[in-house]
């Protein structure tokens, strides 16, 4: 019911479009009720007025001419709103990426990540297209018709509340009791098996190299077979949940008329009234058993509810700063810097000084807190209060925006996007012209390759820069990086991908660069940071 309500409060701007929507759908099914109501009608008068017929049968055609239109009215507002309130979802749960990246996202896969922003977000139209609108149109059909058959007689007027509630509530509320563990359990097996098909899908070259395409074939078919074990036990519940109200709608339909009657014209109940009363029950069923079938996707939905918003409702491991002082950068420090993964220690006592204009190399074998050490310096993860200072003001209290301008960062493995090479170096300064883009890849010691491709920086990359090498790409980060111009360069093993000649163009540019920047140089071979001013050494985290 939580998730529910949550959701309902996203309608509020378009409560129009769902009032609309109720009323038309209330209105459809009105004209369906009274179709065989006045069909029954018919056949009473037949032998009396046979000529009044001919008015009968033509406003049948109205009614069900009526019913098409209302059906179609009310399927429209709903999509509508259903499409609208997507596209907000998804919109909020992009800046909700955004605010909790990227600490918070390190430990979800990307699969994972991928099936919530697909699958479960899509989910949600059965819940603003085919939820909320049919309970309200249930409810009013069915208070509607309780009354209209309570007319007849209170007695058959409490049957067919009965009858309504059984359906449209007892059996619904039942099965999405039984069915939500198996729902939540679908989700998350759907988010396991993307985010499996994704690195399958990254990693196939590898995969087929080391001949382990048989394995993960054979652990694929293993998540099909628990994801498909999952929905077929929903889709059986689904199918009993059917069969039950089914079997409902004939039992309620049965006792109105034995109830009719049993109380027969000595209770103002007479042959018209039975009938009327009869065939007013069994077709306004419609509403409530629109519900009960819901029963079945809802449960999904719901769990599929239940990802969004707890993603939308994480809070972030580093939140943004935006205010506090904004000095320019003139060096950094850490004292007696310690930090931990949940138990895991990685950092302990670490004090390391960074002198503004000044090469810092950082060595230590794998694990040692290097890469650590520069996302604390990144504010990608929270240090403890008093142990980083960046122009001597504690990190924690600098603006994020002003942090990111003081600050360029290089990781050993470079994100490009399926864009131009060009784009993907202007990432680094969008407004920067074709001469500054050229100026930071001949830093870079890729202009001469980029400029040997057919297309030169026009040039596709690719998805993920799939068409380039892994050097080619971090060559294309460290472009992106001077680009950038940030006066403190952090760079986390930047020629790991680079041969050594490579290498030395790249390190004789940082040395010429930091003439006028500051850079941290990380990497686990010493001859790497053989351009550094001063060197730490990382050893379990100190």
């Amino acid at each position: 019911m939580k998730i529910m309500r949550r959701l309902i409060r996203s309608v509020g701007p378009l409560a129009g479009y769902m009032l609309l929507a109720v009323a038309l759908g209330a209105l459809g099914h009105a004209c369906v009720i009274l179709i065989p109501v006045l069909g029954g009608h018919a056949l009473l008068r037949a032998a009396a007025a046979p000529a009044a017929l001919s008015g009968l049968f033509t406003a049948i055609l109205i009614l069900a001419a009526g019913r098409g239109i209302c059906r179609y009215g009310e399927q429209l507002c709903n999509h509508y709103i259903a499409f609208k309130l997507l596209a907000v979802l998804r919109d909020r749960v992009f800046t909700a990426l955004r605010r909790l990246c990227p600490a918070k996202l390190e430990t979800r896969g990307r699969g994972d990540l991928i099936a919530l922003l697909t699958g479960d977000i899509e989910l949600l139209e059965v819940f603003y297209a085919h939820t909320i609108s049919p309970v309200a149109i249930a409810v009013l059909v069915s208070l509607g018709m309780t009354l209209f058959v309570g007319t007849i007689h209170p007695l058959l007027g409490l049957i067919a509340a009965a009858g309504y509630l059984t359906v449209g509530a007892l059996l619904p509320v039942l099965t999405a009791r039984a069915a939500r563990a198996e729902a939540g359990a679908l989700r998350g097996r759907a988010g396991a098996f993307s985010s499996f098909y994704l690195d399958s899908l990254r990693g196939l070259a590898d995969i087929m190299q080391l001949g382990q395409g048989r394995p993960r074939r054979t652990e694929m078919g293993r998540l099909t077979e628990e994801m498909e074990s999952a929905q077929g036990a929903l889709r059986r519940r689904e199918g009993r949940t059917g069969a039950l109200s089914g079997l409902a709608v004939t039992v309620f339909s049965l006792f109105t008329l034995a109830a009719a009657r049993l109380l027969g014209p000595g209770a103002g109940v007479d042959d018209a009234g039975t009938l009327l009363a009869t065939l007013a029950v069994f077709s306004s069923f419609g509403p409530v058993l629109a519900l009960s079938n819901l029963s079945g996707s809802l449960p999904n939905t719901l769990a599929a509810g239940r990802r969004v918003l707890d993603l939308l409702d994480e809070t972030p491991e580093t939140p943004d700063v935006t205010a506090g002082p904004t000095p320019p950068f003139t060096g950094a420090e850490s004292r007696a810097l310690s930090f931990s993964y949940g138990a895991r220690e990685v950092l302990r006592g670490l004090s390391v000084q960074i002198p503004q204009g000044a090469v810092t190399g950082v060595v230590g074998r794998s694990g040692s807190g290097k890469s650590t050490f520069l996302k604390l310096l990144m504010r990608f993860w929270r240090a403890p209060a008093g142990t980083l200072f960046l122009s001597g003001v504690e990190l924690g209290r600098i603006p994020t925006a002003h942090l990111r301008t003081l600050e360029g960062y290089v990781t050993q493995e470079t994100d490009l996007f399926h864009d131009t090479i060009e784009a993907n170096i202007k990432l680094g300064r969008p407004d920067a012209t074709r001469a500054e883009v050229t100026a930071a890849a001949r830093k870079a010691s890729v202009h001469d390759f980029i400029v040997s491709l057919p297309n030169g920086y026009d040039t596709q990359v690719g998805e993920l820069g799939g068409t380039l090498s892994g050097g080619e790409r971090q060559r294309i980060g460290l472009a992106r990086a001077f680009l950038h111009d940030a006066p403190l360069l952090l760079l986390d093993e930047p020629t790991s991908n680079l041969d050594s000649l490579n290498e030395g163009v790249i390190l004789k540019a940082l040395r010429e660069e930091s003439a006028g920047r500051t850079v941290v140089l990380v990497s686990h071979r010493r001859s790497t940071v053989g351009i550094a001013d001063t060197v730490y050494t990382l050893d379990d985290g100190a």
